[in-house]
């Protein structure tokens, strides 16, 4: 028994029990304190936080801004619209994926199930074009070209096409005015990815999820200004989604329209005078081969001399930059992309690389005299010039005795260059090059912007190639294994280089110099940095980094920002040297390789003074490359045919005509002022109305 008195339990009890009251009251009175706080002192902020949780958001993409020529014609705009959209996440809660709602779709809108799925199905690495690469949360485009009837059907319907919408929409257009397509210089659009938006998160230009971006060209270029900012409008919701108020709104702002310096009518022109020297060339018989040229690609640009302004730009292949527009077909990337169609997508005159020909001999000539040698020397001008056994042939074998470097020019002399070339190789050190030899030939290429981009504002130019001894080396480092492995002494052709390349690939050898003297072997030129170059040899020596965008103006026109033609530098040539190559490759258009295309054919040559250099490019495995490159006062334009036979053969008849049509040189080689099209660059932009939009000056009647 507890020897503890009863009256002592009953105190201790008691003072428990009140001990628990006050720790009870005490919690009470800290909860209720508590809510207080959250429901009256600070309710409004933590009912405002509790209905931000549920917010969704109604997007109103932006109209894209137009793409316009010079003349303010549009290039790409926008038209409404009746588009057909499927929400993946709406069809994936159905319990057989939406199989049943796509198949009652298509029916509507006369495709297959087939067809309709491959239009939403998301991209991957394992899944073909076509498929969505944008956001997969986002309605995906099924089509954009639904009729009115097809529209009505699904909206009247709704409960058999749930996830499906059918609405007016803003489309992309390219309307290809007088038939100009534009396609690789416009390029084309396509949905946004979430990488995509995950990266443009934090920039100056967020982009969401409904947003379709430029994927090349200009759209891509231009892209942030051309798409504008998208309008969105937030809503308060409840758990059920019932709309309990609107939160805020962002008004969606139409993208910025971009000028350009293209003029529709001559891009016109030139994109139909490029095809029809392909055509031709493929009706003429290759001796070498024995059979006609394949002609098998091309690329022509027209360059204003004194700004280097691109006034038209043409590659061929081509294609319709519409197929692009909601969705391109499995049929039609394919086309695009195959290598049956021979790759329509590269803009050839900034992406296609070739071996430039004789147009590459301005170059020799400015460094030849840069290393010594007079301009109005004298040099043998030979059949054939020997190296080691090894015999370098003059074009057609011809022999024109002693002639100075400008005649070497106009009758376009390799035997000449070869010297020259092999004495500056023997002088730098030969096979053991000195520590300071001067490379004046490599050097003088780099100083004339090859082996570099040219600043174009379009994506995805390439370089080219100015093959020197740091170029040999590197390639030799990258390719010996597979040259050794591959290489035979004695074997075929391809094996015997193969063989060489192993042993001595890293050295710049004398038949490397004579063949990059007249713009053979490893050298690799676009069009475009020719016709920088010949643009410069115009202009009195200024080279631009080339531009096809000429302005971005706001929707409202309240604002106009000026693209300025910006300088990249200068020909490395003295005044002296520049007139002497000037009045040569006039004596090239008068008496020289481009004579029978200007002089003889009746252009007026003392109202309109001509310039060219033809050129006539040999590729191993191939059929000969043609190149003419020609400027005026005003213009240089420069045309490449691959596989398409000789310069002044090809190209010549074509670049003439562009050239007729510029300056409305008739028939019988008279000036018809009335059928000039752009005698004068076009200086001024096109008239912004009072309201923002911007007048298009078209000609009327006109065709190409």
């Amino acid at each position: 028994m507890s020897n503890i008195p009863e009256t002592g339990r009953t105190t201790r009890v008691t003072i428990r029990l009140v001990a628990i009251q006050i720790l009870v009251f005490s919690l009470v009175l800290t909860l209720g304190g508590r809510l207080w706080y959250l429901q009256i002192r600070n309710g409004e902020e933590y009912a405002e936080k509790a209905a931000g949780n549920h917010v969704q958001q109604v997007v109103q993409p932006a109209v894209r801004g137009a793409v316009l020529d010079a003349r303010g014609v549009p290039l790409a705009d926008n038209e409404t619209r009746l588009v057909v959209s499927a929400s993946r996440t709406e069809l994936m809660k159905m319990d057989d994926g939406g199989k049943a709602v796509l198949t009652r779709l298509a029916g509507v809108l006369d495709m297959t199930y087939e067809e309709v799925a491959q239009k939403i199905r998301l991209c991957d690495a394992e899944t073909p074009q076509p498929c969505w690469n944008g956001s997969p949360y986002q309605p995906i485009p099924v089509t954009d070209e639904a009729t009115t009837q097809q529209a009505l059907q699904i909206r009247e319907r709704a409960e058999d096409f749930p996830g499906i919408t059918a609405e007016p929409t803003a489309v992309r257009r390219y309307p290809s005015p007088y038939g100009a397509g534009t396609s690789q210089v416009l390029g084309y659009l396509s949905p946004v990815t979430d990488e995509e938006i995950e990266q443009a998160r934090d920039s100056d230009s967020p982009l969401l999820s409904f947003d379709q971006i430029g994927r090349s060209g200009l759209e891509r270029q231009y892209d942030a200004a051309l798409r504008g900012d998208a309008g969105v409008t937030r809503y308060r919701v409840d758990n059920l989604g019932r709309v309990i108020g609107e939160a805020d709104s962002d008004e969606a702002r139409p993208g910025s329209s971009l000028v350009t310096s293209i003029d529709a009518r001559i891009q016109a022109i030139a994109e139909k005078e490029l095809a029809a020297a392909m055509k031709d060339a493929r009706k003429v018989y290759d001796d070498n081969t024995g059979e006609n040229y394949k002609a098998d690609s091309g690329a022509v640009v027209v360059m204003e001399a004194k700004t280097g302004r691109v006034v038209a730009m043409a590659s061929l292949p081509d294609y319709d930059p519409n197929a692009w527009v909601g969705g391109i077909s499995a049929g039609d990337y394919a086309k695009l992309t195959g290598k049956k169609s021979n790759y329509p997508l590269l803009n050839r005159a900034i992406q296609g690389q070739a071996a430039p020909g004789s147009i590459f001999k301005v170059i020799p000539t400015a460094a030849a005299v840069k290393a010594g040698y007079p301009f109005d020397g004298r040099y043998r001008c030979s059949s054939s010039y020997s190296i080691g056994g090894q015999v370098f042939k003059n074009f057609e074998s011809q022999d024109h005795g002693m002639i100075d470097l400008g005649r070497a020019l106009e009758v376009s002399c390799d035997t000449v260059y070869y010297a020259l070339a092999h004495q500056e190789w023997k002088k730098d050190g030969g096979n053991k090059p000195r520590k300071n030899a001067k490379d004046w030939f490599y050097e003088t290429a780099h100083e004339f912007g090859l082996g570099e981009h040219t600043g174009i504002d379009l994506p995805n130019e390439v370089t080219g190639r100015v093959p020197d001894r740091k170029w040999k080396r590197e390639y030799w480092e990258a390719n010996k294994d597979s040259w050794c492995k591959y290489g035979k002494k004695g074997g075929d052709y391809v094996e015997q280089i193969a063989y060489e390349n192993c042993l001595e690939g890293n050295r710049l050898r004398a038949g490397d110099s004579v063949n990059y003297s007249i713009g053979q072997g490893d050298t690799l030129v676009t069009p475009i940095q020719m016709a920088v170059i010949y643009a410069a040899l115009s202009n009195g020596g200024t080279m631009y980094e080339p531009t096809v965008g000429k302005a971005v103006i706001s929707p409202d026109g309240g604002t106009v920002e000026e693209i300025k033609p910006k300088k990249r530098g200068r020909l490395p040539m003295d005044r002296k040297t520049l007139r002497q190559t000037d009045k040569a490759l006039e004596g090239v258009a008068t008496r020289g390789t481009a004579a029978w295309r200007f002089a003889d054919a009746g252009w007026p040559q003392d109202k309109i003074p001509m310039h060219a250099k033809t050129g006539t490019a040999e590729v191993h495995g191939k059929q000969t490359t043609s190149w003419f490159a020609t400027y005026t006062d005003e213009y240089a334009i420069v045309m490449t045919i691959s596989q398409g036979g000789t310069g002044s053969g090809a190209s010549g008849p074509a670049v003439r005509n562009i050239y007729d049509a510029l300056y409305g040189v008739d028939e019988e080689g008279k000036v018809r002022p009335d059928r000039a099209l752009l005698p004068k660059p076009q200086k001024q932009l096109p008239k912004i109305n009072p309201d923002g939009t911007i007048e298009a000056q078209r000609q009327k009647g006109f065709k190409p």
